[in-house]
């Protein structure tokens, strides 16, 4: 099976929504942060592990104490996986932090910051321009 087969596009959904539903709803380890969300998955072709990329809103300390609760608690999230999916191999987890959201938000910080000077220094210009 091929990694971007349509198959293994379907196995990556269903896996996405049960583990976005595990971690919201049945995990109550007090380290994982409620704003948490699982952003992407990538089971591989042989169904024998997946990375699961993961955005927590918050603070680098909270991210970190979220992704070491995710890893204590991946025996328990994998077999509630198997008992919600049915597939011949239950994959492997494996969490990533994702900071692709983050990335975005300050690089529209920083866009949004060089569009405010610009109308400043337009003005500036036009007061050196009259005198």
């Amino acid at each position: 099976m091929r990694k971007n087969s349509i198959k293994n596009t379907r196995i990556n959904g269903e896996v996405l929504r049960e583990l976005s539903n595990i971690i919201r709803g049945e995990i109550k380890d007090p380290r994982i942060n409620p704003m948490t969300s699982v952003v992407t998955v990538e089971v591989a072709p042989d169904l024998k592990t997946c990375k699961a990329y993961i955005s927590v809103l918050g603070d680098e300390e909270s991210q970190k104490a979220t992704l070491a609760g995710l890893r204590s608690a991946e025996g328990y999230i994998r077999r509630q996986l198997a008992h919600s999916i049915n597939l011949r191999n239950t994959p492997e987890i494996t969490f990533v932090l994702d900071q692709s959201i983050e990335y975005g938000v300050r690089m529209s910080k920083m866009i949004d910051d060089v569009t405010k000077d610009i109308p400043d220094r337009m003005d500036e210009a036009e007061e050196e321009t009259e005198e």
